[in-house]
C-alpha cells in the first residue's frame, strides 16, 4: 500500500465509529475475497525495459471522451456521509481537483443533483421497480452524468456477517428492491436514457462479450469488494481473461485491492484501460474531506508515473502484457 494511503487509512480508523468502519471494510462470508484482493496484485512480478528515454512520462488518458490526468477513477461506494459531513460532494471536489472522475453510487448520502463537480458517472442497480431505476438514470443524465455503470453482480445481497454484527441497518444497502430476474436486456433498457452503459461485476470473458453484444459500452472487472460471492476470483486473476475476450472492442476497467501506482501499472499491463479506487477513497474522505481525496488520487497517480519510468514506459500506450513475468 502506498504510504500516503496507509497513513490515511490509519488516521481514518481513529475517527470513524466502529459500525461505520466495519461497514466500509467488511466483506461477505469468511471474507476470503477481501483478504486476497491486495495480495493478488502483490503476487505479480514485472519485467522492466532498460535504456529507454523516460525523461518525459505522462499518465494522461481519455476514457469515453473524458480527458483524465491518470487512469485512476473513484469507484462507486455507498454512504459517504458516514465518513464526512460533506459526503459525496467532498468526494467529487477532491476527484475534480485531482483531474479524476467520480462514479456516484445510487446509495449516495446526497441527492445526485447536489453532487456533481467535474466529470462523473452514475452507478445504478437493476431494481424490481424498473421505472425507479430508469428515473434515477434519467435524472443523472439531466444532471450531467457522462455514463451509467450498471452493477450486475447483486441479484440479492451477499451474506455480510460483519455488517450485521456492527448493527448497521438495511437502508444502507440495496436489499429486497433488487431484481433477481434482471437479465442482459437491462442494458438496452437503461441505454434509452441516452448514456453509454458499462456493466460492473464482470469476472468472465464470456460474460464480458455477452454484455458488449447486448449493447454495453464497456465492462468493469469487479467482485464488489468481496462483499457479494465470497471465494470469487480476485480481479487480478480475472482481468487477463476479460481483457483478452474484449480485445479492444470497448474499455475494460478494474477495481478491487488496488493500493498503489505499482498496482495500477500491473492492472494496465494485464489489459485494463483504467482502475477504480473504493475503500482508499473512503479512508481519505474520513481523514481530511475533499483535500484527503485529492491527496489520495494524486499519490497513486504520481506513483504510477514514477514506476512507469522505472519500467521503461513513457506513456500508457507503452504498457502491455510484455511487462508481466510468467507465473
Amino acid at each position: 500500500m502506498h504510504p500516503v494511503l496507509a497513513a490515511q487509512h490509519d488516521r481514518a480508523l481513529t475517527v470513524l465509529p466502529d459500525d461505520v468502519r466495519h461497514y466500509y471494510a467488511g466483506g461477505a462470508g469468511e471474507q476470503i475475497c477481501v483478504a486476497e484482493a491486495e495480495q493478488a496484485w502483490r503476487a505479480l512480478r514485472l519485467r522492466p525495459r532498460v535504456l529507454r528515454d523516460v525523461s518525459a512520462v505522462t499518465t494522461a488518458t481519455t476514457l469515453l471522451g473524458v480527458p483524465l490526468a491518470a487512469p485512476v477513477l473513484v469507484g462507486p461506494t455507498a454512504a459517504h456521509g458516514l465518513a464526512h459531513p460533506d459526503g459525496e460532494r467532498a468526494t467529487a471536489l477532491g476527484a475534480a481537483a485531482a483531474g479524476s472522475l467520480l462514479v456516484l453510487s445510487t446509495r449516495s448520502s446526497r441527492r445526485l443533483e447536489q453532487v456533481p463537480v467535474g466529470p462523473w458517472w452514475f452507478q445504478a442497480y437493476a431494481m424490481r421497480d424498473r421505472g425507479r431505476t430508469f428515473d434515477l438514470v434519467t435524472r443523472a443524465a439531466a444532471a450531467g452524468a457522462g455514463a451509467v455503470v450498471l452493477t450486475g453482480d447483486v441479484p440479492w445481497l451477499g451474506n455480510r456477517p460483519g455488517a450485521t454484527r456492527a448493527g448497521l441497518t438495511r437502508p444502507l444497502e440495496p436489499g429486497e428492491e433488487q431484481d433477481p430476474s434482471a437479465g442482459l436486456e437491462t442494458i438496452s433498457e437503461l441505454a434509452g436514457a441516452g448514456l453509454p452503459i458499462l456493466v460492473k461485476g464482470v469476472l468472465r470473458g464470456d460474460d464480458a462479450l455477452a454484455c458488449l453484444d447486448a449493447g454495453a459500452a464497456g465492462v468493469v472487472v469487479s467482485n464488489h469488494g468481496g462483499r457479494q460471492l465470497d471465494r470469487a476470483v480476485s480481479t487480478a486473476q480475472a482481468l487477463p481473461e476479460v481483457a483478452a475476450a474484449v480485445a479492444g472492442r470497448a474499455p475494460v476497467l478494474v477495481d478491487g485491492g488496488i493500493r498503489s501506482g505499482l498496482d495500477v501499472l500491473c492492472a494496465l499491463a494485464l489489459g485494463a484501460d483504467a482502475v477504480l479506487l473504493g475503500r482508499p477513497v473512503l479512508w481519505a474522505l474520513a481523514d481530511d474531506g475533499a483535500a484527503g481525496v485529492e491527496r489520495c488520487l494524486r499519490a497513486v497517480s504520481e506513483d504510477l508515473a514514477h514506476v512507469m519510468g522505472l519500467a521503461g514506459c513513457r506513456s500508457l500506450a507503452e504498457i502491455g502484457p510484455h511487462l508481466i513475468a510468467p507465473a
